[in-house]
């Protein structure tokens, strides 16, 4: 028979390890100062584990949507974390500043001239030909339109960072669009260890050999980056030209490479590779440009090629435009400030950036070191320093109280007749379709630009379609956004079948 020894310690050791445990998470809990926020899981006030399994599977953002739903507008997620859903007491104390000082980025944008001559070049001689030429083919008219609107996308943003000889021409080019829209949406999937745990990723990699991000990523990545850094080096091959024509002037790279000096003179380090540097900043402009726009654009025409009415009120007005955006017209754009004062363009257009937000996802900031109070005065929370909080377009655009029938596409609610009150609401406060970019004053200055840039493509991008089409649906399967930061079809595509509008 085996004789244990001390066998009387053996209740006292089985009531004490769960009672250390007990006290380990009530300590946990209590030093917690989020503790008093709700939150939107048990485990949500004592590990992070909860929300970053959430974030791995890709269900963060209908997670969020129930959870504010159920608990209201300031929800705990970690005992790190929190996410704001209003206004007051929220996005507004959040992200101080933002879009509602746009006003005189876009003067800048619509004054542009460089801007104007490069959308015409590129509308005219490459956008309205591959739409024609797409009727001639086998399968007459019919086109997967996400990747033409990427393709379109990003000539026009690359044509107004360096310029119309130095950016992108994959409009023309099917192969190199494939290529690209293959290395960009492979990364997809990926995003998550890098940008969650990006020490215990390093951290794996280098002591034990083992990559949670393949390899072919990194080489993903670094090929999009070297095609990035060859526009930079070639619109300064332009820079140093003399009489370059204006739809070749590279805007966007000649400020940032001026101001970007002048920095780099000031902190003593003019030895920096500033190509390296502004290729950088731009690629995150560049990518979110051309990726935002084509995301709405393609859901834009989802929704109208739904509704043939809609397309023909559409066209109606936008027959009223002078010189018409025609391929038989002058290579010339009407005025931005008429297009601007089309209302059911616009209304079209906000009602799909409300309802289809192409990057619906939190958007993450740390409160400031001396704390905050956060939510309606009535339920507020005191939030301390260092906190990560965030708030997402895709659970703002959806309150009801500002936006009825909010999961309907409804154009008609921008043309309504309301207070000017309510309008600020719909128009500024809850809207919140391309989120807060920049990181300093020059890069929040260019990103403004870039949102304002971006909807200049659409209304010249939609104008020009249907101007001179129809669409209608082949095959939607899969139209449904991901649930991602960044949200595009789950399925990559949207066929349609294009038709020359019928004259009469």
């Amino acid at each position: 028979m085996l004789n244990f020894a001390c066998p009387s310690s053996l209740p006292i050791i089985i009531f004490l390890l769960p009672a250390l445990f007990v006290s380990y998470i009530l300590y946990k809990y209590l030093k917690n100062p989020l503790r008093h926020v709700p939150a939107a899981h048990p485990l949500a006030p004592f590990t992070s584990l909860w929300i970053l399994y959430i974030r791995l599977y890709a269900i963060e953002n209908r997670t969020l949507k129930a959870a504010h739903e159920r608990l209201g507008p300031v929800i705990c997620l970690s005992p790190e974390e929190i996410s704001v859903n209003c206004v007051k007491g929220g996005i507004r104390d959040v992200y101080a500043g933002g879009m509602e000082k746009g006003e005189e980025g876009k003067s800048v944008v619509t004054s542009s001239s460089a801007l104007q001559a490069q959308s015409s070049a590129i509308l005219y001689n490459r956008f309205l030909p591959f739409l024609s030429s797409i009727l001639s083919q086998a399968n007459p008219g019919v086109l997967n339109i996400y990747a033409l609107l990427s393709a379109t996308t990003m000539d026009i943003v690359t044509s107004y960072i360096f310029g119309l000889a130095s950016g992108s021409n994959l409009i023309d080019n099917p192969d190199k669009l494939d290529r690209f829209l293959d290395l960009y949406n492979s990364r997809r999937s990926h995003n998550f260890w890098p940008q969650e745990l990006p020490r215990f990723t390093k951290a794996l990699q280098k002591w034990v050999g083992y990559r949670l991000v393949p390899k072919w990523v990194e080489e993903a990545n670094a090929e999009i980056e070297g095609w990035t850094k060859g526009m930079c080096d070639n619109a300064i091959k332009v820079l140093r030209q003399s009489g370059v024509k204006t739809k070749d002037i590279p805007i966007v790279y000649q400020r940032l490479s001026t101001a970007l000096s002048r920095e780099a003179k000031n902190s003593d380090n003019e030895k920096a590779d500033l190509t390296l540097s502004i290729a950088s900043e731009v690629l995150d402009h560049l990518a979110a440009g051309f990726d935002t726009s084509g995301i709405t654009l393609t859901y834009l025409i989802h929704e109208l090629s739904l509704r043939p009415d809609a397309q023909s009120r559409l066209r109606s007005e936008l027959l009223t435009l002078s010189p018409p955006l025609s391929p038989s017209s002058a290579p010339t754009l009407p005025d931005p400030k008429t297009v601007d004062t089309l209302p059911l363009l616009h209304a079209v257009i906000w009602e799909t950036l409300r309802l289809h937000p192409a990057i619906p996802g939190p958007q993450p900031r740390v409160t400031p070191l001396s704390g905050c109070h956060l939510g309606p005065e009535e339920c507020s929370f005191y939030i301390p320093g260092g906190v990560r909080v965030s708030a997402s377009a895709g659970l703002l655009h959806m309150n009801e109280d500002v936006y009825p029938e909010a999961t309907q596409w409804r154009p008609e609610r921008w043309l309504e007749d309301v207070s000017e009150e309510k309008r600020k609401d719909m128009e500024s406060r809850w809207f919140w379709a391309f989120g807060r970019l920049g990181r300093n004053l020059l890069l929040e200055t260019v990103a403004e630009e870039c949102v304002l840039e971006a909807i200049w493509r659409f209304t010249y991008i939609v104008a020009a379609l249907y101007s001179n089409f129809t669409t209608t649906i082949v095959d939607d399967t899969d139209i449904e956004q991901s649930d991602a930061y960044t949200a595009p079809p789950k399925s990559d595509k949207l066929m349609i079948k294009l038709s020359h509008v019928k004259s009469g």
